[in-house]
């Protein structure tokens, strides 16, 4: 190969020009035109070492070696012709050519890409109608990004109906002309619930979550989510309560994001059945409950006076989690209050002042303050008729007691008395 290239310095220049080029990217090495000239033969080049290496027939013509160059023929030009070859020796312009030529031959991908960003621009109806063009009358799959434009310009109800009858004839087109018999990812499944909840279609959202359904969607508890989110955002419990309904007849894994959720809108809306119930679904389910879920649950059970679900609540969290937070260790001094023992309501919050982190602990003498003015009443107003008065009267009496038993225990306080009578 060294000689070859001493030989012929216009080859060598030409072959460190196409190293150049491959190492840039711009020449595949599957060209069979590069590789040729990358491994060249003797017989390809119009030299005096070639000549005077070919062999003399029996007729007495020239040949050159058979296994070498067969197929090929030298012209008058200098140029070796074969089947479907061309090279020049002396010359760069070739590489140049082929260079070109392996440009334009990767050009319309790059241009089939920006064609469909362009294609898939426009409202959602036009979206849906250039999509509809390739299933029904080209019988192919449109572009997976238009199906992903569709989804994100659904802006109406009107709009939903679109993309799910589109995705209902995708999932017949994959069924019947590519033999593709799975679902589509649940990725998919969780935007298109994401744009039911935006535009209020939750009827639609709600068909997303059946695990066997006629548009192709796999939902996931993350879908649920953003119907759940939605059912938040509008105080919606009738929504929240077939969402789980849903969840659970389509065995959707629950998760502690949707415990937060749950527990959210049960907590706003005042409903203590529903989240009594669903908190013990979860439970039972070997959900990790996390801290904001326990803090609401527990702080919602000591505004009800429960005191027998406060203990069971905080045993679930003390195998959870080892201390307390400022919410579920004042649940648990409100607990103690219900009972009547106002020295152990005094003692957690000792415990507190001692465990919680600087920025945390001013907060001890927000919800000391909340003890005072803001509980009694709630708890009081939760209470059968005939027992308000008894419970009252305990609490004028034992309140006071916690406060005037924490500067004791090292706890200041600065609290004012006067809304507790």
């Amino acid at each position: 190969m060294s000689k070859i290239l001493s030989a012929s310095p216009s080859l060598s220049a030409s072959v460190r020009v196409y190293e150049k080029m491959q190492a840039m990217g711009v020449i595949s090495k599957s060209c069979r035109v590069i590789r040729v000239l990358k491994n060249p033969s003797p017989c390809f080049f119009n030299s005096a070492e070639v000549v005077n290496s070919s062999q003399t027939g029996e007729n007495g013509s020239e040949l050159s070696s058979p296994a070498l160059c067969r197929g090929f023929h030298f012209t008058s030009s200098g140029i070796f012709r074969g089947n479907h070859l061309q090279v020049e020796s002396n010359s760069q312009k070739n590489i140049m050519q082929i260079t070109k030529h392996s440009m334009l031959t990767y050009a319309p991908y790059s241009t089939d890409a920006s064609a469909v960003d362009n294609d898939s621009a426009g409202t959602a109806k036009e979206v849906y109608d250039k999509m509809l063009i390739c299933v029904s009358e080209k019988r192919t799959a449109p572009p997976n990004a238009w199906l992903w434009s569709l989804v994100e310009r659904c802006s109406n109800n009107e709009d939903i109906k679109l993309l799910f009858d589109i995705l209902q004839r995708l999932r017949l087109l994959r069924l019947s002309n590519l033999r593709i018999h799975n679902n589509f990812n649940s990725a998919l499944c969780r935007e298109v619930t994401k744009a039911c909840a935006r535009v209020g279609a939750v009827d639609f959202g709600k068909k997303a979550l059946w695990k066997h359904n006629l548009y192709g969607l796999t939902p996931d508890i993350g879908s649920a989510h953003h119907l759940l989110l939605h059912a938040k955002q509008h105080r919606d419990v009738k929504l929240m309560v077939e969402v789980m309904k849903l969840v659970k007849k389509n065995e959707l894994p629950l998760q502690p994001g949707t415990a937060d959720l749950v527990f959210s809108i049960c907590y706003d809306t005042d409903r203590w059945d529903l989240i009594s119930k669903y908190g013990k679904r979860f439970v039972t389910s070997g959900v990790s409950l996390r801290q904001a879920s326990f803090d609401l649950w527990m702080e919602f059970a000591a505004r009800k006076g429960d005191s027998v679900s406060l203990w069971k609540i905080e045993k679930w969290r003390s195998e959870a989690m080892k201390q307390h937070s400022l919410a579920t260790g004042f649940s648990c001094a409100k607990g103690f209050l219900l009972e009547r023992k106002p020295e152990n309501a005094a003692a957690i919050i000792h415990i507190l002042n001692q465990t919680l982190s600087d920025p945390k602990r001013p907060g001890i003498m927000v919800e000391l303050q909340k003890l005072v003015s803001e509980w009694p009443l709630e708890v009081v107003k939760h209470q059968k008729e005939e027992s308000r008065k008894a419970l009252a009267a305990a609490l004028q009496n034992d309140i006071p007691a916690v406060i005037n038993a924490l500067p004791s225990l090292g706890v200041d306080v600065n609290v004012n008395m006067e809304n507790l009578t």
